[in-house]
């Protein structure tokens, strides 16, 4: 499977519009939109349709700039999947997720992060290969130490650590675009705006 992975498009239509070139280029089979589609809600128009336009299948979380009914609204106008709280399987591959951050509009306490990634996990936890989706990075990593604003989150990291999916994209800092370091076996990437390719 080949995924595209970004996050922090904060409204840039144009952004959007590359990425999807950009999966179609690469014929990938899933793009994964790691939050902060707007900002600060505002700017949804032409964020998701460009990669719909393209055939391509979408699954994305809130970040820390949209509410989760923005994020559903978005998933329900162009069916594609919230993936907050939930799971999915393609193929042998089993994707979980939890929006939001410790800060800004859309925020979760550590307790909620851990419980929504269980409640996703627990759907897919027999899956060959698993990919946790979050928007917020976890604490004690290198992203972390890049920012004085964007604590880390401690639910997202007991997660990592309880689950120990292949695979965390993440985005926020983005002072950590393509930064890839491991917690136990777990690869944990900070996917950034301009958009990481993933083969599994």
């Amino acid at each position: 499977m080949k995924i595209l992975a970004s996050g922090d498009i904060h409204g840039d239509r144009d952004l959007a519009q590359r990425l999807a070139e950009k999966a179609e280029k690469e014929k990938v089979d899933l793009v994964v939109l790691c939050g902060d589609l707007t900002y600060a809600e505002q700017s949804t128009d032409n964020i998701i349709g460009p990669f719909v336009k393209k055939k391509k299948k979408v699954i994305l979380i809130p970040g820390n700039h949209e509410t989760v009914a923005t994020a559903d609204f978005l998933a329900d106008l162009y069916g594609v999947t919230n993936l907050h709280g939930y799971s999915i399987k393609v193929g042998d591959v089993g994707l979980f997720g939890a929006g939001g951050a410790n800060i800004g509009l859309f925020q979760l306490n550590e307790d909620e992060f851990y419980k929504l990634l269980k409640k996703g996990h627990d759907k897919i936890k027999n899956s060959k290969k698993q990919i946790m989706i979050t928007h917020v990075h976890p604490t004690g990593t290198k992203m972390e130490k890049l920012t004085t604003v964007f604590p880390g989150s401690k639910g997202v990291e007991k997660a990592v650590r309880a689950f120990k999916p292949d695979i965390l994209l993440c985005s926020h800092v983005h002072e950590a675009e393509g930064i890839e370091e491991k917690i136990g076996k777990t690869k944990v990437i900070n996917v950034g705006r301009e958009g990481k390719i993933i083969e599994i």
